[in-house]
């Protein structure tokens, strides 16, 4: 699932191509996406990032909401054929945009506002460590969970929240009660650091994730603990676990994360 740094690798680039030109056509392909009028000459103003979701300014007041969730992927082309498992087309005058989705799990929604975006705090514009410590010390569930609570901390997922913890040498299973004011300074700290670099290197890719114009992203090459099951810390030289939590896979050290 494309989190926070995948997603704003896509916005920055499509801030760099769709912005300021106008659309000539907007066409649903799945139906499941649901009904889409009134796109054609709307010029995109801007295009933002709040957690894992985009919204496209167009002219006279119209946003377009898109949440990628699993395998939804943004494709730019300079002609060409539609590409597989495309569901919805957006052309503009050098160029089209697709969205495509394998599990077809992408959402789309057409409005009037900025009522399209999660309500948790925006990572990459600084975190509070003390009003995330004030939330969290009210909070039973492990702080891994926590961190993937969108109502609290919007766009980090499972990879990102596997190494923000083994970088804070803290334990993905422990209750976010339990943190103290001083660790969750550290993690916020953590949390910014990863996030930049990773958005730097455009992205994790693990499977099949790629940018706008079909590369790879290279945080992969950085990362510490998430899918390395069985393999040594790269810190202590202990065996890497990997645990289920919510249905996900979680990876971390039993030594070095307290």
């Amino acid at each position: 699932m494309p989190e926070l740094p995948e997603v704003e690798t896509l916005c920055r680039q499509l801030r760099q191509v769709v912005v300021g030109t106008r659309i000539l056509r907007g066409l649903i392909l799945d139906e499941r996406l649901g009904k889409m009028e009134g796109l054609e000459g709307k010029r995109v103003l801007a295009v933002i990032r709040r957690g894992k979701v985009f919204q496209f300014q167009l002219e006279g007041g119209l946003s377009l909401f898109f949440q990628l969730r699993m395998t939804g992927r943004f494709h730019w082309q300079e002609g060409g054929d539609i590409p597989p498992r495309a569901r919805f087309l957006l052309s503009f005058p050098h160029g089209s945009l697709f969205l495509t989705d394998v599990r077809r799990l992408a959402t789309l929604r057409c409005s009037r506002g900025e009522d399209g975006f999660p309500r948790g705090c925006e990572p990459l514009d600084g975190l509070d460590h003390r009003r995330i410590f004030e939330i969290a010390r009210q909070r039973r569930l492990p702080v891994k969970n926590f961190l993937m609570d969108q109502k609290v901390i919007a766009g980090i997922g499972n990879i990102y929240a596997s190494e923000i913890l083994f970088r804070s040498r803290i334990s993905p299973l422990r209750r976010s009660s339990s943190l103290t004011l001083h660790e969750w300074k550290k993690i916020v700290r953590v949390t910014r650091e990863i996030l930049d670099r990773a958005v730097r290197c455009r992205g994790t890719s693990i499977s099949d994730w790629k940018d706008l114009f079909g590369r790879k992203g290279e945080y992969q090459k950085h990362l510490r603990v998430y899918g390395r099951a069985g393999k040594a810390c790269r810190r202590c030289g202990a065996a890497v676990r990997r645990g289920v939590m919510s249905g996900r896979g979680t990876f971390y050290c039993p030594v070095c994360q307290k």
